[in-house]
């Protein structure tokens, strides 16, 4: 009888489950990996999904989706922009002895930004509005190219807390896309 009062009592690893997860599975990763990940993982992530979405501005004829994918590829690059400038930068600064190149950096941002503003007051159709949209993945072609082959290479072998400032990068990227959402 001493064994059936045993079996009836609850488990007490049962009381104390963690709450289900919550999200696909494929979000939860993705939020796991981002948290986890460098600064310089994160911008090359970045990279590669801005440069999808010019490619993809590139083969649509469809004036809707371009307005979509413009407006899109704007948002990315001023999120993009804004952590590098308040986060990266700075401390790239102090880690490395190139201020040239982050100088070059950031009037490339700068330059990329006015083309970004003319690009979200004109519409699909309007004149030069492919156009600008062209010109400022070429410039964010440029500026990438010379990111991860000059400055990435040099903050990664400095002693930047890569990790530490890809985690503060990170949530300050979730922060501001949830402001222009």
């Amino acid at each position: 009888m001493a064994a059936t009062k045993t079996a009836t009592k609850p488990d007490p690893k049962s009381a104390t489950r963690a709450k289900p997860k919550t999200g696909s599975r494929t979000s939860r990763r993705t939020r796991a990996s981002a948290a986890a990940q460098d600064a310089i993982a994160l911008l090359k992530a970045d990279h590669r999904e801005v440069k999808t979405m010019f490619e993809q501005f590139d083969k649509t004829e469809d004036d809707a989706e371009k307005a979509t994918l413009a407006q899109k590829i704007c948002t990315a690059l001023k999120v993009h922009a804004q952590i590098e400038e308040e986060i990266f930068y700075p401390a790239a600064y102090e880690a490395i002895d190139d201020d040239d190149l982050l100088d070059e950096a950031e009037v490339e941002h700068a330059s990329a930004k006015d083309l970004i503003a003319q690009i979200e007051t004109s519409q699909p159709g309007e004149p030069l509005f492919d156009a600008k949209v062209k010109v400022l993945g070429e410039y964010i072609d440029h500026h990438v190219k010379e990111e991860e082959g000059e400055l990435f290479p040099e903050c990664r072998s400095s002693k930047m807390d890569l990790k530490t400032i890809g985690a503060l990068m990170a949530a300050r990227k979730q922060e501001l896309m949830a402001a222009m959402a």
